[in-house]
């Protein structure tokens, strides 16, 4: 026998709702075979079985939310779940003692219990507003935890939106187009000001107890007035919030920056891009460049590409690069590059474009959101020109790449001669464990990632 339990998917994911079962019980699975589909927040995926066998029980229904870890089925060893298949007949059995029917005498005692159920209706009537908030949902529709949400929150009805879905599915962007439509609004605003006030303290309440408490008492109580907006926050702004606070109060966090001239990548760069972007459909962009010169300076550095346990360094001898994808501004993913050691930066950057992709349209495997072991997040693309990042735990250190622009720089003319010169510069930026390394460990780090962008013949890679 194995339990099945709702897999892990994402840092700041707890719960998922099952929405399609591909098995039923009785069923024989093959390990890595998908078994069931489920739906969160950040990600649709299909969940493979984890063993070979039957599928002997499911404990969590289609449309049921559980939290990760929850076990939701089992599957048995192929001989063993057959011989149970047949057990159900023998329910038959139970039929003889039917003859213990006489029990119905003690009926007249329920009789008495019928006048007492009578009292009851008046209560039921009493909480009329309650149907209202539960007809807001069909439960009987498979929707999405963030889908689930919206439509509790502008109070709508799950009938009247039009699914674009898989199977009819109810998507995001269905229930915010219908927002627009209809012109809906927050259940919370429409209510009295205090509404909002308790609608704003949830997220406090979510449990990083032991990090966040040092910081609760002094925390100023926020009110809402008429003149004010108030936005309940997601589960997924909730839940990064609180793997932040834990991730600053595990680390000692601290920081180091380099300055780089991307001109020698360019020469290469801009002589390829027009055909590259013709074969693969996308652009090359210096994402793709950094992760390669960031993965070879690892090699030299290995203490970055480390997780930091109770007594000890544990230093990872393979490189899964996770990098940092926007979903909207709804929250982040980190999909991960795995082997990333054993890959040119042409597979790199395809791989980069390809999870970027899968990610927006929440279409990555559990796999591919966990795991990593160095983090870039790329909020040069957004236009910044100097980010400090939150270490992605257990992670030791993250580097931020940041806007890249075009500038005047001190450059070597063809005589050997300074000249002044217009080069793309852009920054790169890292926060590190101090428990893992010193600064001075991380700044020669950064310089050597450097050196690989400045001096690298990056022709060899494409």
């Amino acid at each position: 026998m194995a339990d099945v339990p709702l897999p892990q998917l994402g840092e700041t994911v707890t719960e998922g709702t099952i929405t399609q079962w591909f098995k039923n019980v009785g069923d024989t699975v093959a390990e890595d075979e998908p078994l069931f589909e489920v739906s969160t927040d950040k990600v649709d995926t299909e969940v493979p079985s984890p063993v070979s066998g039957v599928l002997t029980e499911i404990r969590a229904e289609e449309g049921d939310t559980v939290d990760v870890g929850t076990i939701i089925a089992v599957v048995g060893a192929a001989d063993g779940a057959a011989a149970e298949a047949p057990a159900p007949p023998p329910a038959a059995d139970p039929e003889p003692p039917a003859a213990a029917p006489p029990e119905p005498a003690p009926a007249p005692t329920p009789a008495p219990a019928a006048p007492a159920a009578a009292p009851a209706p008046p209560p039921a009537a009493a909480p009329a507003p309650a149907p209202a908030r539960a007809a807001s949902v069909d439960d009987n529709r498979l929707l999405s935890p963030v889908v689930r949400r919206l439509v509790n929150e502008y109070g709508l009805d799950s009938n009247a939106i039009a699914g674009t879905g898989l199977g009819g599915r109810i998507t995001r962007d269905d229930v915010l187009n219908h927002i627009d439509a209809t012109g809906a609004t927050l259940r919370d605003s429409a209510a009295a000001a205090p509404a909002p006030v308790t609608a704003a303290t949830p997220p406090p309440a979510a449990t990083p107890s032991a990090a966040a408490a040092p910081s609760a008492p002094s925390a100023p109580s926020v009110s809402t007035g008429a003149r004010d907006t108030a936005i309940s926050l997601t589960k997924i702004r909730s839940l990064t919030g609180d793997h932040m606070v834990m991730s600053k109060a595990t680390s000692p966090h601290a920081f180091s920056v380099v300055e780089v001239d991307f001109a020698n990548v360019d020469v290469i760069r801009n002589r390829v891009k027009a055909e590259w972007k013709a074969t693969n459909g996308f652009s090359l962009t210096y994402l793709p460049f950094i992760a390669r010169a960031i993965i070879d300076a690892l090699s030299e550095f290995p203490h970055l590409n480390a997780s930091v346990g109770d007594h000890d360094l544990t230093v990872h001898n393979y490189i899964d690069l996770g990098i940092a994808v926007d979903l909207d501004y709804e929250g982040l993913l980190a999909p991960v590059v795995r082997d990333a050691e054993t890959k040119r930066l042409a597979a790199i950057a395809s791989e980069i474009s390809d999870l970027a992709n899968r990610a927006r349209e929440r279409k990555l495997s559990p796999d591919e959101i966990s795991g990593g072991t160095f983090t870039i997040t790329n909020n040069g693309s957004a236009g910044s020109v100097l980010t400090m990042p939150i270490i992605n735990q257990p992670q030791v250190a993250i580097i931020s790449t940041d806007a890249i622009v075009r500038k005047p720089v001190v450059a070597l003319g063809p005589d050997g001669g300074e000249a002044i010169a217009i080069h793309p510069v852009g920054n790169l930026a890292m926060s590190w464990d101090h428990r893992a390394f010193d600064g001075a460990y991380a700044a020669r780090f950064l310089k050597r990632a450097k050196e690989i962008l400045e001096t690298k013949d990056w022709s060899t890679e494409l």
